[in-house]
């Protein structure tokens, strides 16, 4: 069964909730004309009552016939009936009265070959048993056919206001709903080639304000995702094609003609080294691949943060001399972590900062420990990295530095892309800042159990 729309179901609604409204309103306009003909009935037999009293005085006597006579005259819709104290039947003004009557005292209603009676049943001499009843009948067959026509009304009205509710809500749904086609438009054109397409947030309704806002900041993060894995291949590409085109020119340089054993040893030594940096690569790339998809689960251990920095500086210290720079650490902290994972992600860094500090130049360590986690910031002096170029350091390839050094695994532009993705299988993020000479990446994680 095919489902209805979005529209056909407002409509539908306004229409329901039209007619239920405009029913109780019908029904209570009703009831309260009832009430009010009642009411009007009441006075009007309550003050005959007192005239026939008054008539019927002396109830033998020919001035009071007359005077009965004189009163129903007044009211051509009103007829009498007076019994005695055992039921037997005094006196009918009219032959077309029913036989049988409601005894209660008080006000009814009554009906008899289709006329309507309101019957208003009181003594004749209040205060005593004996006294004759006067039956009082007042014709309100013309109320009733009022309140029966305004009740054919009502139906009619709500008929008529649902089904021209329903009209107008189906437009109404269909004009207001017009920024979701416009939402759907655009998807349905979303395509890899097209991610430029961009929804009109000023002209939405407040209630698709946000939703516009959040589908075209969707859109931006798929065409940046693109962009970057487009740029991604490409650079596989550029980085795989240099190793690749000197593996097969050094091949084929040595097969051009028989060379000495020694010759070949050493061609299968360049292409080892040629080899081994594109399995690094391709691991490398297997290791952000499964970070990606949240496969990275590191183990946690009890560590003491300044220890494993200190041990990566005794293994950077002999490049730190040769390159005439000076190593500097200060602060401790514990966490609970993956020691292997965690080096790799700070070896990194201090790698970093060493190959961009210049002679004479400082790489400092800080670890700051806080109450809801620990900082730790690694530096180095230098030239700073251009304030636009911060956000892009952790992409995968990307180099502050144009020059592309090809063929250099330690520099193929994964480092940092891994260390952030290490960072944050911890739970912890990381940022750059460079400002004033220095160059700082700034890592906060939390402490664990």
């Amino acid at each position: 069964m095919r489902r209805l729309s979005l529209s056909s179901r407002l409509a539908l609604l306004f229409a329901a909730c039209t007619a239920v409204v405009s029913l109780i309103a019908g029904v209570l306009f009703s009831r309260a004309s009832e009430a009010h003909f009642i009411e009007l009935d009441q006075q009007l037999l309550d003050g005959k009552l007192i005239g026939l009293r008054r008539a019927l005085h002396d109830i033998q006597s020919s001035e009071s016939q007359a005077r009965l006579a004189d009163e129903l005259s007044r009211q051509a819709d009103l007829a009498l009936r007076i019994t005695g104290a055992d039921g037997q039947r005094w006196y009918d003004s009219s032959a077309q009265l029913p036989g049988q009557l409601p005894l209660t005292e008080g006000l009814s209603t009554t009906s008899h070959a289709g006329t309507d009676y309101r019957v208003l049943n009181a003594p004749l001499y209040p205060g005593k048993p004996d006294s004759p009843q006067l039956t009082l009948l007042l014709d309100i067959t013309h109320h009733q056919h009022f309140l029966q026509r305004m009740q054919r009304l009502i139906w009619l009205t709500v008929g008529l206001s649902a089904l021209a509710t329903a009209l107008l809500g189906a437009w109404a749904a269909r004009s207001g709903l017009r920024p979701l086609r416009r939402m759907s438009e655009v998807a349905r054109g979303v395509s890899a080639q097209s991610l430029k397409a961009r929804l009109p947030e000023a002209q939405m309704p407040p209630e698709l304000a946000q939703m516009a806002h959040h589908f075209n900041a969707m859109l931006e993060r798929l065409d940046d995702s693109f962009q970057r894995l487009s740029a991604f291949s490409a650079d596989i590409a550029h980085e795989l094609r240099t190793p690749l085109s000197n593996l097969l020119t050094h091949t084929q340089v040595t097969l051009t003609r028989p060379r000495p054993i020694e010759d070949y040893r050493e061609a299968l030594h360049s292409n080892l080294e040629e080899l081994q940096w594109m399995a690094q690569l391709v691991n490398d790339m297997l290791y952000l691949a499964k970070a990606d998809h949240g496969l990275l689960m590191p183990k946690r251990e009890p560590l003491e943060l300044a220890e494993e920095v200190e041990a990566l500086l005794e293994f950077f210290a002999p490049l730190a001399e040769d390159a005439q720079v000076t190593l500097k650490r200060d602060g401790h902290a514990r966490l609970q972590g993956d020691r292997i994972m965690l080096r790799r992600a700070l070896s990194n860094l201090l790698d970093n900062a060493l190959r961009f500090t210049p002679a004479g130049g400082e790489v400092r360590v800080w670890i700051v420990d806080e109450a809801n986690g620990l900082r730790l910031m690694v530096e180095n002096s230098g030239e700073g990295i251009d304030r636009a170029l911060l956000p892009r350091l952790f992409d995968r390839f990307y180099r502050a530095d144009p020059a592309r050094h090809e063929g250099r695994s330690e520099h193929a532009g994964l480092g940092l892309a891994i260390t952030q993705s290490i960072i944050r299988a911890h739970g912890g993020q990381i940022r750059c800042e460079s400002q004033n000479g220095w160059t700082r990446f700034v890592v906060e994680l939390p402490k664990g159990n």
